[in-house]
């Protein structure tokens, strides 16, 4: 039991790098903003937050930093897609591509570096204590804490409240909103801001809590993942997590299988991830399913108040 409660516990830690870019990237897909620079802006969050810790030994700080970057990030993408109207596929794998390399350039001085500071296991009291549950849910750190709160807030808001109402016609029908007196380009410049910061948090927390170190190109993989996260949620936070925590099993199943099954080649145990996340894909997407897609009716349409 205590070898499934160490896997599941670990689970946990890996997902919560996967869920605040995916819950990110469920708000702006909300509001009809596609961005498929999550890797990128992952990447800037985890070098922003490491950078400032190993400068400032402070980890309020680096979260404050990591706020700052993806509020700007976002500000950017959301100038470029809802006040410009660029292509939104192309301006998310331009904004990849810059977060990436950016990220790298401010992370050079910073490579191998030793910050010896990051948000440590906090155990809280009495439910840490619950058998199993408690060494799963109750022990992590401060940034995991956090992002349960958020995806309740985020679950509540989006399907219980007026504003959450206001963000799906967002992205279903802007013109409605617009006709009735809602600025439907603030909404959307909102909206991708906080979703940006969410993703960015998500390359924090993969800096400065769960690896506590910072490599050029350290999330691996994970924006995308994230991206297809969106998808198998049907744009749900709540399946969100199911999927994030179904992805984290899979990486951390894959770290024992290596150590328990040593035959197995180390690229095999690295790709089980990604195998799955095409594997996932293919069953949510394909045309076979006779389904409607939940996506978002105005996803990555551009508003033009003119053409109404």
């Amino acid at each position: 039991m205590s070898l499934l409660t160490s896997i599941l516990a670990s689970t946990i830690s890996v997902a919560v790098i996967m869920l605040y870019a995916t819950i990110g990237e469920i708000i702006s897909q909300r509001a009809g903003i596609m961005n498929l620079g999550l890797e990128g802006i992952m990447l800037m969050g985890a070098v922003s937050a490491y950078f400032t810790v190993v400068h400032t030994h402070s980890l309020a700080l680096a979260i404050l930093t990591v706020i700052v970057v993806g509020a700007l990030l976002g500000l950017i993408y959301a100038f470029i897609t809802v006040t410009l109207q660029a292509n939104q596929v192309v301006a998310g794998l331009a904004m990849m591509t810059f977060g990436s390399g950016l990220s790298g350039f401010i992370g050079n001085s910073i490579t191998g570096v030793a910050a010896n500071l990051k948000f440590e296991s906090l155990p809280i009291p009495l439910l840490s204590k619950i058998p199993v549950i408690g060494k799963i849910f109750f022990s992590q750190n401060l940034l995991v804490y956090i992002l349960y709160v958020i995806v309740a807030i985020v679950i509540v808001y989006i399907y219980k409240t007026r504003p959450g109402m206001t963000l799906r016609a967002l992205g279903e029908n802007p013109g409605a909103l617009d006709a009735v007196g809602i600025n439907v380009f603030a909404l959307r410049y909102a909206y991708c801001i906080v979703g940006t910061i969410l993703v960015a948090m998500g390359g924090a927390y993969m800096s400065i809590a769960y690896s506590n170190s910072w490599q050029e190109g350290m999330t691996g993989g994970y924006g995308w993942i994230a991206a297809a996260l969106v998808v198998f949620s049907a744009w749900n936070p709540a399946m969100a997590v199911v999927g994030s925590v179904l992805f984290g099993f899979i990486s951390i199943i894959g770290n024992y299988m290596q150590a328990y099954f040593p035959f197995i080649p180390v690229k095999f145990v690295a790709m089980l991830p990604y195998i799955f996340t095409i594997i996932v894909l293919i069953l949510t997407t394909g045309n076979f399913r006779k389904k409607h897609t939940e996506a978002p009716a105005a996803l990555c349409v551009p508003y033009d108040r003119e053409s109404r």
